[in-house]
């Protein structure tokens, strides 16, 4: 008889273990944690050398670049940073690119002088730049071409802060950069049998700053430490070992992992649960310069990938590409991932077109370092709209309005303790006082447990669109909106969509007497927002949004009559 899940976690977690558990004061707060688990991101670092050597560890596009030559260009440009810049413990170094090498090597050499990496969303129009960099105070920005030039209309409001260029030449246009941009080539090439500088670091050291959407308009900082990600790693590691004590077939390949990595490193995901941890396990990475399925194929085929971990849409689109019959994908042995719902036929298809390749997906926040809860091979047959079974070092409630626990099955809010919460949001007091409770994060989202243990995502409570696995805020939206000059209300919805999950739609009320089209209400939007959170729908009317008695505007009506009354 298979064992249960409480059982294999008593087991796999009791003294003696590697992956014992102990308990330790957070803050003030007794926690739950992995008692082997590493103490900050320097050791993560040398691990990866360890592990990997010679190894390829970044393939991007014709570069190869080995955990040794990655090593040596994060220690050079570390010594940069504190020698050149000034670069001290618990400063902030803001990473604005694409998925390139850079982004390793910037973001590396950051956290393992203790200073504060802020990976701010490549997406992101110029103003939104500019508030990450402000807000963050950071000393110095590391960006690409394209993101520099975006900045130069806002680099007035910047201050001192320092300007560190790579792949200048990537732009949309022939627009010119900000004044007095230094070459991050030349910081990259004084690493060769040096070591890192000699920096203490404590566990619950700031490491990182992630911007997030959230449902007062500006995104906020998710001021992360050494710990959440460290936990996280181990957390990984514990989700393999619970799986094959499961009796699960896991994947196999001839020696270490070639994995995809198709998503953006600013989220938690793809820095935390799929940079890190190859860095951390000696795999070789191959980056993206951006998504397309075509191309994805190409490089399964070529650097023969074993994994790819992204969003249901990115697994949606590969299952689903006309010429998937006439590709060589023998080597994928897993695709899966989370950050938005999976279309119901997913599952189908994958096992349709890619037999014999597991599939898996998970459940965790920007505030919880990524994961939480994670479902793969016969469970996800079985149990498939289930997010799956938290680790044991994250212990998950489900609460009513007043903070009390529901009975087993029924529906409340989910809250989540342990050692890869974040400690709350980069000077926002307010907000962290109201989101997290002696360590529990209230995540917004509404959720239920089965007699099985399995944990379910049944709502969200939080005005957050999920598009694609991006997180749209719809205040941020509207705010915006209400910017034009004929707006005089606007609601930003999320819209099903069947490989994206969602997308954003608005509702807008215009001004007695005014007449907008659709199209200026987006050129109207175009330079405020990122493409991705402008409205791909509008239903422009010319009455009240519907509003009840403490003026909330009634999302949930708009839907009923704008989105399912058409099917």
């Amino acid at each position: 008889m298979k064992k249960s899940y409480a059982e294999i976690d008593a087991e796999l977690t009791k003294p003696g273990q590697f992956f014992e558990i102990e308990t330790v004061d957070i803050r003030g707060v007794p926690t739950r944690v992995w008692k082997n688990t590493l103490p900050s991101m320097r050791e993560v670092l040398l691990q990866s050398v360890r592990a990997g050597d010679d190894r390829t560890f970044i393939v991007y596009e014709d570069q190869r670049i080995t955990h040794r030559e990655h090593f040596e260009r994060v220690v050079s440009l570390a010594h940069a940073l504190v020698d050149d810049f000034g670069v001290r413990k618990g400063d902030r170094v803001v990473i604005a690119m694409r998925n390139y090498p850079e982004w390793s090597i910037a973001f590396f050499a950051t956290v393992v002088i203790g200073a504060v990496a802020v990976p701010v969303n490549a997406l992101w129009a110029g103003p939104e730049l500019a508030f990450g960099i402000t807000d963050s105070g950071a000393k110095v920005v590391i960006a690409d071409g394209e993101r520099l030039e975006r900045l130069r209309p806002e680099v007035g409001s910047l201050g001192d802060v320092v300007l560190i260029g790579t792949h200048l030449d990537d732009r949309r246009g022939a627009n010119e950069l900000p004044d007095g941009i230094i070459d991050l080539a030349p910081l990259l090439t004084r690493g060769a049998g040096r070591e890192l500088p000699d920096v203490h670091i404590e566990p619950d050291d700031y490491c990182t700053i992630f911007y997030t959407s959230g449902t007062t308009g500006h995104p906020k900082g998710v001021l992360g430490t050494h710990r959440n990600i460290c936990a996280n790693l181990v957390g990984l590691m514990y989700v393999g070992a619970r799986r094959a004590a499961r009796g699960e077939s896991l994947p196999s390949s001839s020696g270490p992992s070639v994995v995809l990595l198709p998503v953006p490193l600013f989220h938690a995901t793809g820095c935390h649960s799929i940079l890190v941890a190859h860095a951390f396990f000696g795999n070789t990475l191959v980056f993206m310069r951006k998504w397309d399925p075509e191309v994805a194929l190409d490089l399964i085929e070529r650097e023969r990938i074993n994994g790819v971990s992204g969003v249901p849409a990115m697994t949606w689109q590969l299952v689903n590409s006309p010429t998937l019959d006439k590709r060589d994908v023998s080597s994928l042995n897993s695709v899966g991932g989370g950050g938005a719902a999976s279309p119901p036929e997913l599952l189908r298809r994958v096992r349709e077109r890619l037999p014999g390749c597991g599939m898996g997906s998970g459940y965790g926040l920007t505030e919880t370092s990524s994961l939480v809860a994670s479902i793969s091979g016969p469970d996800y047959d079985t149990h498939p709209e289930s997010c799956g079974v938290p680790i044991p070092v994250c212990e998950v409630r489900i609460v009513d309005e007043d903070g009390n626990d529901v009975p087993q099955g029924e529906r409340g809010e989910i809250w989540i303790k342990g050692p890869n919460v974040v400690p709350g949001y980069w000077n926002r007091p307010a907000e962290t006082a109201a989101t997290f409770t002696d360590g529990w994060l209230h995540t917004g989202d509404i959720g239920r447990f089965d007699d099985e243990g399995f944990l379910y995502i049944v709502d969200r409570a939080k005005e957050i669109i999920i598009r694609g696995g991006e997180n749209v805020s719809s205040a941020e939206v509207e705010f915006a909106l209400f910017e034009h000059p004929d707006v005089a209300d606007a609601a930003a919805i999320g819209l099903p969509h069947e490989v994206l999950g969602e997308e954003v739609g608005a509702v807008v009320t215009v001004r007695p007497g005014a007449t907008v089209t659709e199209e200026q209400l987006r050129e109207h939007l175009a330079p405020r927002l990122a493409a991705f959170k402008v409205p791909t729908k509008f239903w422009i009317i010319h009455e009240p949004l519907p509003r009840n008695p403490a003026g909330k505007v009634l999302k949930r009506q708009l839907r009923d009559r704008f989105v399912d009354a058409a099917g």
